[in-house]
């Protein structure tokens, strides 16, 4: 189970972007986030993948809080999840060809002698054709590119998948494909998912349920 209880987080102490939000998603479970753009979704996201420190709340993984953030985890957590930003420009590096890119994980963790049949596992998965795999960012569309950063995402096998408006610059055919690859991903392994995002059509169709932004914050706004 992965729960967040009354988080609190931002980036300055004085205006915390979220407040006393929570949230829980069970294995295997596909939870989507509901909210507008701009009310702290995205930063709760990072929070639930561990790539940020709440001011104050707990995040409690498979019954036990968490404790430490970003490289400081332990490396069974932080490899337990699989994120997609919506901007796959921001997210890559522009200098490596896409097949480094998705195997980037796979080095860091020192496992190289799986690179070469994860890469092209996921590739086929995902819908990137061998020709596009030695080309960088700047020479392939936004669409192939966010192909290309759900593979990474998904390359350790992660139990938890954070997808952050991991569509929302993509036009229909490309987001269906993104979508049908992480639940074919997730019917495979049983990870659980959480979804953000504003789209809510899309998420009431993917999603097992979806949690509306004034449900997760209710604490906070009864206390306003």
């Amino acid at each position: 189970m992965l729960e967040l209880r009354d988080i609190t987080a931002g980036y300055g102490r004085k205006a915390p972007v979220v407040r006393d939000a929570s949230l829980a998603v069970a294995p295997g479970e596909a939870v989507g986030l509901l909210g507008p753009s701009g009310c702290g979704k995205s930063t709760l996201a990072r929070v639930a993948a561990l790539l940020h420190r709440p001011e104050s709340g707990t995040v409690v993984l498979d019954g036990g809080p968490v404790r430490r953030w970003r490289h400081r985890a332990p490396r069974d957590l932080r490899t337990a999840f699989g994120v997609v930003f919506q901007q796959p420009r921001l997210s890559a590096d522009p200098r490596l060809r896409l097949t480094d890119l998705i195997a980037e994980p796979l080095r860091a963790t020192g496992r190289r002698d799986e690179v070469r049949h994860r890469v092209a596992e996921l590739a086929e998965a995902v819908g990137l054709t061998p020709d596009l795999l030695p080309r960088r960012p700047h020479e392939v569309s936004d669409g192939q590119l966010q192909r290309a950063c759900l593979a990474r995402a998904l390359v350790l096998r992660p139990r938890w998948l954070i997808c952050d408006e991991m569509s929302a610059m993509l036009d229909a055919s490309t987001t269906a494909a993104l979508v049908t690859a992480v639940e074919d991903y997730r019917e495979a392994t049983g990870a659980g998912l959480l979804a953000v995002g504003h789209d809510q059509t899309l998420l009431h169709r993917w999603c097992d349920r979806v949690a509306h932004w004034e449900e997760v914050t209710a604490r906070s706004a009864m206390n306003g």
